[in-house]
């Protein structure tokens, strides 16, 4: 192969290997960007005042701006015990459990699908917990912070009274009532409860943004070595050319003594480990 397709073969590489580079950084700059927005989402919503449902949702069917995560809003109305259910495979610190979620009907007849906490699995048995505390009765005004369902997970199933995903659709039509779709609720306050009578409340999410800025940079760092990889090389048999034949002859002769040293190097060595 002559020395200039040699070196357009070894510029395609480059080239690819630096468009593969730009794409993985710009996957990464974009999952920074998303994670930027759920760190804003969390600093506005999380601790914001308690707005009224119909301002977030107008309706049991109105789609739900992810905008509008972990916004407070306030509901006044009862829980349906007889319909709690379990979400099934929810770790947390380490041990598996489940999320708690009760329906909880409005004034109006819209019911609102609320994650009332976490309880781990049982000690008496691994398919539920041992206790399930129940909601407080009658009429309640509670404050829960509006999420986004979950999608449905193919092949995942789940036993009477419990569900695999928070998919709202589904839950829906397991109560046959109207459920809001958009959104549920993660449970935020519940006066008529204390503490230790309900599942343990969801935690504040961390504001850590991941590496993925750090990550975007290593890749155009990749890019530009393998750039500069392929001039240094360009370069450096350019000015071997440019040698005289007595000089290219005194490289030679100078890399085969190397060679023949480190052999010799080795050998000697071999011997005393032999010795």
């Amino acid at each position: 192969m002559s020395g200039a397709r040699r070196w357009l073969g070894y510029l395609t590489l480059v080239v690819l290997f630096a468009v593969v580079c730009g794409l993985l950084s710009w996957w990464q700059f974009a999952r920074n960007d998303e994670a930027a927005e759920r760190i804003r989402q969390i600093e506005d919503n999380w601790d914001a005042a308690p707005r009224p449902l119909d301002e977030v949702l107008a309706s049991p069917r109105a789609g739900f701006d992810p905008a509008d995560t972990w916004t407070p809003v306030e509901l006044s109305g009862e829980y349906l015990a007889g319909s709690t259910l379990l979400v099934r495979n929810r770790p947390r610190d380490g041990r598996p459990g489940f999320e708690v979620l009760v329906p909880f009907r409005l004034a109006d007849g819209g019911i609102v699908i609320v994650d009332r906490g976490w309880l781990p699995v049982g000690e008496r048995q691994a398919e539920r917990p041992d206790v399930v505390p129940p909601p407080p009765a009658g009429a309640q005004t509670i404050v829960v912070r509006l999420r986004a369902g979950e999608p449905a997970v193919p092949g995942r199933s789940a036993p009477a009274g419990q569900v695999a995903t928070i998919e709202l659709p589904r839950i829906a039509e397991l109560l046959g009532d109207e459920v809001y779709t958009g959104a549920f609720g993660l449970l935020a306050s519940e006066p008529d409860s204390a503490d230790e009578d309900r599942p343990a409340l969801a935690d504040r999410p961390a504001a850590d943004p991941g590496p993925h800025l750090s990550y975007a940079v290593q890749w155009i760092l990749f890019a530009v070595m393998a750039a500069a990889a392929l001039v240094w090389a360009v370069w450096n048999e350019r000015r071997v050319r440019r040698l005289s034949a007595e000089e290219r002859e005194a490289m030679r002769a100078s890399a085969a003594r190397r060679r023949a040293r480190r052999d010799v190097d080795a050998t000697a060595e071999d011997a005393l480990l032999d010795a």
